[in-house]
């Protein structure tokens, strides 16, 4: 049985996709609940080293839109553990991080309790800026952490609601504190109960925080900020609070304040400024007071209501500021183009066609779990990864996809068109799985065309209003449940993983010069012409000749001299392989093709399917 074959029948199994696609129905009625007043409501919303952080190969990173790159640098010259440096003072702030203490011992936890003379120390400028989460996202506040002393940002906090976290912050000197929280380590998942207990710390944290009389600057972990965003935050000392929002149609097109009367979205608490005002205050206290009493409120919903409560008039003069709130609460919104989220950002890149430099991007208007946020961050190159990352044992395979124009370009976007772009570039990508498998390599995957966008509500394809120009690279998880296909299961049922990585890996300034300089061209050929014979050696330097619908047996022939090839790419992968000949190969090879099925029909077909 042949590759296709086996996929064929997987995919033709009707029962099991009636029973999938009543399960996902029932999902998009409820998340369509939230989508709406999200984006369309205006008055409701929804111990180790850390020498690869510091070493030159990972300062740098280039915007996958622009192409820009910019470059980073480390201070690493003072302990951690020493002598906190006195506040105000950037250059002390900036000689205590990154290097780990010269103790060996570790603190008693009452060091590190959240107290006015510990925020002091870390402050700048009268301000602080401070993320929080669990161990489970050490690598997202290792890069949060990251961009911003790249930019010369050394005023931060980082809140540890485990101790795991704590100690492993302390110990690669980035400073800590304890939250207290008694938190699991684990990803405690998206609308969880424990991701709602997280919300709530965050407005203890944010209530706590701003008697001592600081202004907080306060992020979510699964963003990244890519320009020192304090020069802009100083534009508007008039405000009390400037918000991020869920907007996803531009209100300007330069870097002044959305306009506040055309943001129908839902204002984002993953980044959001506080000035210690009685008025920011007030708002604080009685946020947390309405998330303590109901524990069914969601943290950004019960915000959105408050700060709405009173929406009106602008403040005098001209910098976009809004009387919110009680009436006396001065409240700006960030503009959507710079102060990126997952949708203007990856789909739109807003802040590209408005030729404005992005300061931040949080990962929302995504899917796929944290590992669909990772996978993002990575696919832009401004996640940081240690160094083995970047050189997989078994090395690399990558491939150059073929797309004829009239694929992308003719006729209308509609499900048909787009249906029948993503089924031929997905024909290509599960024989790179295939030949992945054989070669016991690592997939590079391509980048992906889209003639429509993804949203888990009923839409014409696109957010009408905003930047979306069709057709788009789109992110993985678009397309793939990320979170399933990186997801170790048991081998004897689903066969050995296959690892992937992110379209843009190769132009990743972090990936060695020893891994792309050791690469092997593969040319397809017409298999039994004079110059298409299977060998292991190559016809020219750096490249053979590969015949076309190659089994595995011949695979495992042609590249048995170059198993030390980091990185093997494909001219082509148009009839690149025939299919396995071992029928376990075929067994285990088979739950995948279903789950590429699932991935793709599920979010892309529904809307007919339901009709």
């Amino acid at each position: 049985m042949g590759l296709k074959d086996s996929c064929q029948e997987v995919a033709s199994s009707r029962p099991l996709f009636l029973t999938i696609y009543a399960t996902v129905i029932a999902g998009i009625v409820l998340s369509s609940l939230y989508v709406f007043s999200a984006v369309f409501s205006a008055n409701k919303s929804s111990p180790d080293s850390t020498s690869w952080l510091s070493s030159p190969s990972s300062l740098s990173y280039v915007d996958s839109h622009s192409g820009q790159a910019f470059n980073s640098s480390l201070a690493t010259t003072v302990g951690a553990a020493a002598p906190a440096p006195s506040s105000q003072h950037g250059d002390a702030l900036a000689n205590s991080m990154w290097v780990p203490p010269k103790s060996s011992k570790m603190p008693s936890l009452k060091t590190f309790r959240l107290t006015k003379e510990l925020v002091e120390q870390r402050v700048k400028d009268n301000v602080i800026i401070v993320t929080f989460g669990n161990y489970a996202f050490m690598d997202f506040i290792l890069s949060w952490v990251k961009h911003l002393t790249d930019l010369n940002v050394y005023n931060l906090l980082v809140g540890a609601m485990d101790t795991k976290l704590l100690e492993a912050l302390y110990w690669k000197g980035i400073p800590v504190f304890d939250m207290g929280s008694h938190m699991s380590t684990v990803d405690v998942g998206w609308g969880s109960p424990t991701f709602h207990k997280m919300g709530r710390e965050k407005v203890i944290l944010i209530d706590a925080i701003l008697p001592f009389g600081y202004e907080l600057l306060m992020c979510d972990t699964d963003m990244v900020w890519l320009k020192n965003p304090l020069p802009y935050l100083a534009r508007y000392p008039e405000a009390d609070v400037l918000t991020s929002s869920d907007q996803v149609v531009p209100t300007v097109v330069d870097d002044r304040l959305d306009i506040w009367q055309q943001v129908g979205a839902a204002y984002n608490i993953g980044i959001f400024h506080w000035r210690p005002t009685e008025s920011a205050k007030k708002l604080a206290k009685e946020w947390k007071d309405m998330l303590l009493a109901d524990e069914k409120i969601w943290d950004q919903n019960g915000f959105n209501d408050i700060v709405r409560r009173q929406l009106g008039p602008s403040v005098d003069g001209d910098d976009g500021l809004v009387y919110a709130f009680d009436g006396s609460l001065k409240l700006g919104v960030l503009p959507a183009s710079i102060f990126c989220s997952g949708h203007t950002y990856f789909v739109q890149a807003m802040y590209q066609q408005l030729r404005l430099q992005p300061y931040a991007v949080h990962t929302t208007f995504q899917y796929a779990g944290t590992e669909g946020k990772r996978h993002r961050l990575r696919e832009a190159m401004v996640f940081y990864d240690p160094p083995e990352y970047y050189d997989a044992p078994g090395g690399f395979l990558s491939f150059k996809p073929s797309i004829p124009k009239s694929l992308l370009l003719d006729g209308d976007h509609t499900i048909d068109t787009h249906f029948t772009l993503i089924n031929y570039q997905m024909k290509q990508i599960r024989t790179a799985l295939a030949i992945s498998l054989v070669l016991n390599r690592t997939l590079i995957m391509p980048p992906l065309w889209c003639r429509l966008d993804r949203l888990w509500f009923p839409h014409p394809g696109f957010l009408e209003g905003s930047m979306t120009r069709l057709p788009f690279i789109c992110p993985l998880d678009h397309v793939f449940e990320v979170n399933v296909m990186l997801k170790e299961m048991p081998e004897d049922e689903f066969g050995p993983g296959i690892n992937i990585r992110e379209y843009s890996l190769l132009d990743n300034p972090s990936m060695p010069k020893q891994v792309k300089e050791s690469w092997l061209d593969v040319k397809l050929c017409q298999g039994g012409t004079k110059d298409c014979q299977v060998t292991n050696s190559t016809s020219s330097p750096g490249m053979i000749r590969l015949p076309k619908r190659s089994n595995e047996e011949t695979l495992k022939t042609a590249f048995s001299s170059f198993k030390d090839i980091k990185v093997i790419q494909f001219s082509s992968m148009q009839d690149a392989f025939e299919g396995f000949t071992d029928q376990v190969r075929i067994h285990l090879y088979s739950p995948f093709c279903l789950a590429i099925v699932v991935s793709f029909a599920t979010f892309y077909s529904l809307p007919d399917a339901v009709a």
